[in-house]
């Protein structure tokens, strides 16, 4: 078959004649050709007697559909494909189903790419040979007769048919008047016809309708129809159930808002109520009324509402005209709390709420007698620094609480937006007042104590840097006309009590850390620990477990262990986890209902928590080995340092132990200094000239840095040097390379990290004895210190005075 075959041109369309013999007409599908190219559809199979308009794409189907035009007939076959692909042209022959249905295509239309008829349903027709397998396709045919039975049964299924045809139409809007007239011209003698255009109309899947296509008895036809029209009636019932629903509910709501106009109107007539608007206004003006405004402030807020008396209730601008309005009417103008300036009654109030930090409490009640002297607080922002789990946060709420003031927290960590400070600009849509703006109105006071957490992990992106829009608010000369991007007025911040927090300084830009004063909280030792657990952590835990003091008891002495043998951090936050997990073990024991009460004991002690974290270390001591004292963002640690000779081949010098660059350099001037005094120490000259030296910091994976362990380092070199053990001393200490012990920070921290540790003779810089000796004597108590302005002082009580007891001891035994 070549591709300029055609359609047999002997056939004669049945629409071309109209022959008469005697009383019968020749019937349509006597004249339908034999031979037929396809088209496959997609959505659903097309029915004889149906009629429709049908769009192809005339890149596909131009030639097709051009012969079909140029043959006598003009008859095409539809064939279903399911599941077709993009290109239609590329279905496979072995997709097209066995039945599909013959139309006469009508006013061929082409626009654009896409090609237009209307086709009209004839005949089924079946594929018995296929002739040409891409297209244009082409296919001989037969066309199958339908099977009928002149029966009564077939008759009650017609008329069944027809009932639930004409039951649909109420039922969906789509069946008009047309579709009955068209229903009253089928026969129920010939139901062939009205099986086929009862199934045309429904929204059943292409697949039913194709299996509706191919059944040729005329009986089961029907019945798969009935079906079909049944289901459709079910989905047009609910589908009008559900549309009747929500009239009513239109309906309703249209009723009652055409009630309430009424009655708003009657209302205003009589001077019952005013509307929405001057309702809104009126509230405003109340507002004001209670506050002491700026003159400015007052200038614009009068504009404002002169504005929204002249706009439309239901435009844009209405609404971001009074959402102005209510924050700028919600700012506690002018309205101050009363400050409660007893210094007794503030230490009373610290006292309970914190056991500990004396040199904090002592500095806040400084501040507070300044403000009680001058009769007003205010002119200082406090910036609180120290480990975690120290008591930052609530010592903020106790000095509001001592104050009598209203107290606000929000944190910065993370807060990358400067506008979350100094707002939005009222251009934006959802535009909002920064955090100071938001903490006034939910405070109602101009001078309350705001908290700003976590100050030193405050970040910066493209939306700005939140730490420079501080700058103004943390400023006592500036914040006082704080300017506000949403508002656009100045606002007075200089009566705000701004307490700050923070766990380091390194993280704070210089200029914002230059505007505030500095607290160091620096942790507690053991003693200060218990006495928070049993006076503030055990009991709140109890409460919040709906225990009772007698039900569960702890022991001084268990929490003891328990603080050195599993919560030696700076902070108490891990001890109050500890003793949470311990009230939890407890009452799994009591709910089983054997025991009423428990008491933890120091050997019931591991049953709760396990093996203790912490031992009792033994003095680290040995040639090349010295324990250095460090501060970390957690609270001071201990720091051993260990020198080692690894060979005597050539020189070297290697570190280990994840050193920062500040360490490195501290450990390169340490070898430097040791290397160039070798004889001022006692040691070989010639030591360091071949002597591969490997200096170390153990806990290799934990970083560390800081420029506090030169002294330390050198130490070691020259216990090495020397082949003697130093004495079990701790320090800490700058060095240079003329031998100058430099100040260095964190005294409070090192020094509660010895005691920690049991250590009690330290090496502290001459330039720290200040420091030192502000530190409480409960810190002190105990402590035995030495301190050094150049490294020969380290050297003297290091090694020299070990030896010279030596040697007096040797003269006292001859």
């Amino acid at each position: 078959m070549t591709d300029q075959e055609s359609i047999d041109p002997e056939v004669i369309s049945a629409d071309e004649q109209d022959i008469e013999t005697g009383t019968t007409l020749v019937l349509p599908e006597h004249a339908l050709p034999d031979k037929l190219y396809l088209i496959p559809v997609s959505n659903r199979p097309f029915f004889p007697a149906q009629v429709q308009p049908l769009v192809f794409s005339s890149e596909d189907w131009e030639e097709t559909l051009q012969r079909v035009s140029q043959s006598p007939h003009k008859v095409v076959g539809l064939s279903y494909v399911a599941g077709m692909p993009g290109d239609s042209t590329k279905v496979d022959p072995e997709d097209f189903p066995e039945v599909g249905c013959t139309v006469k295509i009508h006013n061929v239309v082409g626009e654009g790419d896409q090609i237009q008829f209307i086709a009209l349903g004839m005949q089924r027709f079946r594929i018995k040979q296929w002739l040409r397998r891409r297209p244009p396709y082409l296919v001989q045919v037969e066309y199958p007769e339908n099977i009928q039975d002149d029966s009564d049964e077939i008759k009650a299924y017609a008329l069944a048919l027809i009932q639930a045809i004409k039951e649909l139409i109420p039922l969906n809007p789509l069946y008009s008047e047309e579709l009955k007239n068209y229903l009253n011209r089928f026969s129920p003698k010939d139901p062939s016809p009205l099986a086929d255009f009862a199934a045309a109309i429904t929204t059943a899947p292409g697949q039913e309708l194709q299996d509706v296509l191919e059944t040729l008895k005329v009986q089961r036809r029907m019945e798969k129809v009935l079906v079909l029209i049944r289901k459709e009636q079910e989905v047009a019932r609910l589908q009008g159930e559900i549309n009747a629903e929500v009239n009513r509910k239109i309906s309703k709501h249209q009723r009652e808002f055409f009630l309430r106009e009424q009655l708003k109107v009657i209302q205003k007539e009589l001077g019952i109520s005013k509307d929405d608007r001057t309702a809104e206004i009126e509230e405003f003006e109340s507002r004001l009324k209670t506050l002491e405004v700026p003159e400015t402030a007052r200038k614009k807020i009068d504009d404002e509402l002169k504005k929204l008396s002249i706009l439309e209730v239901g435009s844009p601008e209405y609404a971001i005209c009074r959402n102005y309005l209510d924050w700028a009417t919600s700012v506690p103008w002018g309205r101050y709390s009363e400050d409660n300036l007893d210094l007794d009654f503030a230490r009373k109030v610290l006292d309970e709420d914190h056991d500990g930090l004396e040199d904090v409490k002592d500095r806040i009640i400084e501040f507070l007698a300044v403000g009680a002297f001058k009769k007003e607080i205010s002119g200082s922002i406090m910036l609180l620094v120290g480990p975690p789990g120290v008591g930052k946060t609530s010592i903020g709420r106790s000095v509001a609480k001592s104050l009598g003031r209203k107290f606000y927290r929000f944190s910065l960590g993370g807060m990358q937006d400067e506008a979350e400070i100094k707002g939005h600009r009222r251009t934006y849509v959802g535009a909002l007042p920064g955090k100071l703006v938001q903490a006034l109105k939910e405070v109602d006071v101009a001078n309350p104590v705001i908290m700003l957490d976590e100050i030193d992990k405050i970040g910066a992106s493209y939306r700005g840097d939140p730490a420079s829009a501080l700058l103004e608010v943390l400023d006592p000369e500036q914040n006082s006309e704080f300017l506000d991007h949403y508002l656009d007025m100045r606002i007075d911040l200089s009566k705000v009590l701004f307490v700050s927090t923070a766990n380091q300084l390194d993280t704070i830009p210089g200029p914002l850390l230059d505007r505030m004063d500095t607290i160091r909280l620096s942790g507690y030792i053991t003693e200060e620990k218990l006495a928070i657990a049993r006076n503030h952590l055990w009991p709140k835990l109890l409460k919040n477990a709906g225990l009772k003091k007698a039900q569960l008891k702890i022991s001084d002495a268990t929490l003891k262990v328990l603080i050195e043998g599993y919560a030696r951090e700076a902070g108490v936050r891990h001890l109050e986890k500890l003793l949470q997990k311990i009230i939890r073990k407890a009452v799994v024991v009591l709910l089983k209902g054997k025991q009423k009460s428990l008491s933890v004991t120091i050997k019931s002690l591991e049953e709760y928590l396990g093996a203790p974290y912490f031992r009792k270390e033994k003095a680290i001591d040995g040639i090349g080995v010295v324990t250095g004292l460090a501060w970390t963002s957690m609270g001071g640690a201990t720091l051993p340092v260990e020198a080692g000779l690894v060979h005597r081949q050539r020189a070297g010098f290697k570190l280990t132990g994840k050193l920062g660059d500040v360490m490195k350099e501290s450990a390169e001037i340490a070898y430097s200094y040791v290397s160039s005094q070798t004889s001022q120490f006692g040691a070989d000259e010639k030591f360091f000239e071949k002597a591969f030296i490997h200096l170390h910091v153990p806990e290799g994976a934990t970083p560390k840095d800081g420029p506090s362990a030169g002294v330390t380092m050198a130490t070691a070199l020259i216990s090495l040097a020397q082949g003697k053990k130093p004495r079990s001393v701790a320090m800490t200490g700058e060095l240079t390379l003329t031998g100058r012990v430099l100040a260095v920070g964190g005294i409070r921290e090192k020094v509660i990290a010895a005691r920690r540790q049991g250590i009690s003779e330290l090496i502290l810089p001459e330039e720290n004895r200040r420091d030192y000796d502000e530190l409480p004597d409960y810190i002190r108590s105990g402590m035995n210190v030495h301190f050094a302005s150049v490294y020969n002082d380290v050297y003297q009580l290091m090694f020299a005075r070990k030896a010279a007891r030596k040697t007096t001891k040797k003269k006292n035994r001859s």
